[in-house]
């Protein structure tokens, strides 16, 4: 998989791509990553890439021009283009493992200021994705949890550690159960009794009834969610 990445602040990113699984996913030609500053595609001394909005109001607006150029030197036919935004349809697992298996060639469009010129959302883009409902400064750091989820579903990533995405927390619907390591009682707080006795049907329950009941007291909506999924398939 390839991904562009389009922003005015690369130096957000290249720490992150050069670091742990990505570091690894691009030296092993699982995925390759390029960031495009759009003020390399402006026409004034200023490399000005954003300017007042239209009918008054705070802040700053991104301009078309810029971003349209930068995504238009990196587009082909194969791409997705999506562009992060707190306006846009809420980030998944779900939506990480079809972007995984389903795109060759992902470009993702970082806002900043007050937003981008709509004309970008009407023409440009493929989707509009939030990371969650709340704001941030730009979406450099929104490109880095979506990279993020994403490449580490890409078969191969992981080398020996596909077995941990299939249990891991959203995978099935409800979140991960409680994990422990040794030493098997810290500070006179033991682990589980069950998880030392060798019994792998009853540590399967037990885990079971655990990510359930975290699921419960935490995020109570997966279990309704998974309910009307399952009436509807019946």
């Amino acid at each position: 998989m390839k991904i562009d990445i389009i922003t005015l602040f690369p130096e957000m990113l290249s720490g992150f791509l050069n670091t742990s699984i990505m570091k690894r996913a691009a030296s092993k030609n699982y995925v390759s990553f390029c960031i495009t500053n759009p003020r390399d595609f402006t026409k004034d001394k200023h490399k000005t890439a954003d300017d007042r909005p239209f009918g008054g109001g705070p802040g700053m607006i991104m301009k078309p021009e810029p971003i349209f150029a930068a995504v238009e030197s990196v587009k082909t036919k194969n791409s997705k283009v999506i562009l992060l935004s707190p306006t846009g349809k809420t980030f998944s697992h779900n939506i990480a493992k079809k972007i995984s298996t389903d795109e060759s060639h992902l470009i993702l469009i970082c806002g900043h200021y007050e937003g981008i010129d709509e004309r970008v959302r009407e023409f440009l883009v493929d989707d509009v994705i939030s990371i969650g409902d709340y704001v941030l400064t730009n979406g450099a750091l929104a490109s880095a949890v979506i990279i993020d989820s994403v490449v580490r579903l890409i078969p191969g990533v992981l080398g020996g550690g596909e077995e941990a995405i299939i249990d891991e927390s959203f995978s099935s619907g409800i979140l991960d159960f409680p994990q422990y390591t040794r030493p098997a009682n810290f500070r006179d707080m033991a682990v589980p009794k069950v998880l030392l006795s060798g019994d792998h049907k009853e540590i399967m329950k037990w885990r079971k009834s655990m990510a359930l009941k975290n699921t419960y007291n935490q995020r109570s909506d997966l279990l309704i969610n998974q309910y009307k999924k399952d009436q509807n398939n019946t």
